[in-house]
C-alpha cells in the first residue's frame, strides 16, 4: 500500500466517547482528491460529499476505519510541482474538513482549482515524480475527478500500482459506460437560457442566429440543448453537414411563415468534405488543439446562400460557468459518496458511473473506450438536421 502511518488523532466512537484511536486499533487511511481538465458545475458537490462520506464519524465507526482527506490543488499539476522538501506544500495541498466543504455544493467550477497538465506528456514525462509525491504525502488512495484526459492519467497510474478511482466530469457527456457526466445538465441549461434570450432580438429583426456550443467529438450538448430550446437546426460532429441542405431547410422555414430561426452548431461539427475549425495552432499537453470558428462559417454561408440577416455567437466558457443546477448537485453527491464506497471496498482502478438509472462503477478501460457519440439511427435525424421525431422502435 502506498502511504505512511497517520499521526495519533482523536475521534468519536459509537458511544460518542472521545478516545485515542490507537487504543481501539482503528485502521487509518489518507485520501487525496484532485480535479482536472475544464471546470464545470457539479465538481464541488462531488468533492463535498466525498469528504463528508469519508469523514462521517458514524460511518468511520461502522467501517472500523478513520480517513483523512487532502485536496490537491490545480489537478495533476499539484502532484507534479509539489515542493519535494515538504510533505505538506500549502501551494498545492489543502486539508479538507467537513466544515470547510459545508457550502461547496452551492458553488460552480472547482474550489480546488484545475489544469490541463499531463504527467505523461511525451515531451516531459514526470509521472515518476507524481508517484513519489503521492508517497511523500502519505496518500493511501486518490480520487480523480475529470474527463477522458484526467482519467486517462488515472488509468496509467493505476497500471503502475497507484490506488485510484475516478468520477466522470465533462459537459460534453462523451465518456462511454456512463449515461451522465457531471456538468452536462447545468451547461445545457445555459444553452437554453442563452437561446431564449436570443429569440427576443432574432424575432425583432427577422434574423437567423447561429449559436456555437462546445462539443469536440460528441454532439450531446448541442443536440439536447437544441432540443430543449427548440432550435430549428442542430449540427453535430457525428454527421457532416451540407450547407446547401442547411439553406434549403431555412428557406422552408421562412416559406412556412417563420419570422426567425435558431441554428445550434457544436464546435467540432464539420461541413461535408471539410475538417474541424481550429482557432489557432497551439496544442495542449494532451495533444488537443483549441476548436472554434464553425459558427461564424455557418453564419456567413447562410447569409451568402439565402440573403437572410444572420448573426453568430460563441457561448464558449459561459457553458462552464454558474452555480450547479439541482441535478448536478444531486449527481455530484451520489458520485462523491460512491467514490468513497469504492475506496472503502479497496476496489481501485474504476470510475463511478450512472447506468440504467442507478449509480455503479466500471473499470477505467471501459470508461475510456470512447468517445460516446450520438447515435445517428435512433437519436438524430440526418435529413432534418435535428433530433428524431420518432421515439418508439417497432418490434421486428
Amino acid at each position: 500500500m502506498i502511504g505512511t502511518p497517520f499521526r495519533r488523532e482523536v475521534f468519536f466512537c459509537k458511544k460518542k466517547r472521545c478516545v485515542d484511536r490507537m487504543g481501539l486499533n482503528m485502521k487509518t487511511y489518507r485520501i487525496g482528491i484532485l480535479t482536472g481538465g475544464g471546470d464545470c458545475a457539479g465538481i464541488n458537490p462531488a468533492v463535498k460529499w466525498a469528504v463528508k462520506s469519508a469523514l462521517d464519524s458514524r460511518l468511520s465507526a461502522e467501517r472500523d476505519t478513520h480517513y483523512q482527506v487532502l485536496g490537491i490543488r490545480n489537478g495533476w499539476e499539484g502532484l507534479m510541482n509539489l515542493d519535494p522538501s515538504s510533505s505538506s506544500d500549502p501551494h498545492y495541498v489543502i486539508p479538507l474538513t467537513e466544515e470547510l466543504v459545508r457550502t461547496w455544493d452551492r458553488h460552480g467550477g472547482t474550489n480546488l482549482g484545475t489544469s490541463r497538465s499531463n504527467p505523461y506528456n511525451p515531451k516531459n514525462d514526470v509521472s515518476k515524480t507524481v508517484i513519489q509525491n503521492i508517497e511523500r504525502l502519505g496518500l493511501d488512495a486518490l480520487i480523480a475527478i475529470g474527463g477522458d484526459d484526467t482519467l486517462g492519467v488515472a488509468l496509467r497510474l493505476s497500471g503502475e500500482g497507484v490506488p485510484v478511482v475516478g468520477i466522470p466530469k465533462t459537459i460534453d457527456k462523451d465518456l462511454p459506460g456512463t449515461e451522465y457526466t457531471l456538468g452536462f445538465e447545468t451547461a445545457m441549461n445555459v444553452v437554453v437560457e442563452c437561446v431564449d434570450r436570443l429569440r427576443t432580438t432574432a424575432g425583432s429583426h427577422r434574423r437567423v442566429f447561429v449559436v456555437e456550443t462546445m462539443g469536440r467529438h460528441a454532439g450531446w450538448l448541442a443536440l439536447e440543448g437544441g432540443e430543449s430550446s427548440g432550435a430549428y437546426i442542430i449540427l453535430i460532429p457525428e454527421f457532416d453537414f451540407d450547407m446547401t441542405r442547411v439553406n434549403e431547410l431555412l428557406q422552408e422555414g421562412r416559406n412556412s411563415g417563420a419570422r426567425y430561426e435558431i441554428v445550434i452548431v457544436a464546435e467540432g461539427a464539420k461541413p461535408s468534405g471539410g475538417g474541424e475549425f481550429v482557432r489557432d495552432n497551439l496544442v495542449d499537453s494532451f495533444g488537443h488543439q483549441t476548436l472554434g470558428g464553425v459558427g461564424e462559417y455557418v453564419a456567413s454561408a447562410i447569409h451568402t446562400g439565402t440573403g437572410f440577416e444572420t448573426r453568430s455567437i460563441i457561448l464558449s466558457h459561459l457553458q462552464r460557468g454558474g452555480v450547479p443546477c439541482a441535478y448536478d448537485r444531486r449527481m455530484g453527491r451520489y458520485f462523491g459518496i460512491a467514490a468513497v464506497d469504492l475506496l472503502v471496498g479497496r476496489d481501485f482502478g474504476k470510475m463511478v458511473a450512472f447506468r440504467d438509472g442507478r449509480v455503479t462503477a466500471i473499470p477505467f478501460q471501459q470508461a475510456l473506450a470512447g468517445p460516446h457519440l450520438v447515435n445517428l439511427v435512433t437519436e438524430y435525424d440526418t435529413s432534418r438536421y435535428n433530433g428524431r421525431r420518432t421515439m418508439l422502435q417497432r418490434e421486428t
